[in-house]
């Protein structure tokens, strides 16, 4: 029997992941496609993130506008934000109290959706490495 219902939650729905300290879980899930997607219970909230790219030099304003359309048209649960202003991520937080698994499933799909359907349109703007 998990310890909390995030980690009952993350049995049940069959994901692949570790708890990487107290209250905080690593999803690493190809076949979900949930990589590098951490769950945090800082309680009253469990906050869902993921980092998605560097901020590169250049476009920068062509990229905002661009994930403030995806916020506002393509994704149902969490946003695109800037993460120590160095870094994109997608984030979403629940009330721990009143989650449910349906929520928490939620945005996990929501996760799962843009990671998958958000790459392509993302990754125009990463800096080029190499020469």
């Amino acid at each position: 029997m998990a310890e909390n219902k995030i980690e009952q939650y993350l049995i049940d729905l069959m994901y692949t992941y570790q708890q990487i300290d107290k209250n905080i879980w690593l999803l690493d899930d190809e076949d979900h496609s949930l990589q590098s997607v951490v769950i945090m219970h800082a309680d009253p909230l469990v906050v869902i993130r993921a980092e998605i790219m560097d901020v590169p030099s250049n476009n920068i304003s062509k990229l905002y506008t661009k994930l403030l359309e995806l916020n506002g048209t393509d994704l149902i649960h969490g946003a695109y934000a800037l993460g120590n202003g160095k870094k994109i991520i997608l984030i979403d937080s629940l009330l721990y109290d009143t989650m449910d698994y349906d929520d928490f499933r939620a945005t996990l799909d929501s996760f799962s959706l843009a990671l998958t359907q958000h790459y392509p349109i993302l990754s125009k703007y990463r800096e080029k490495t190499g020469a």
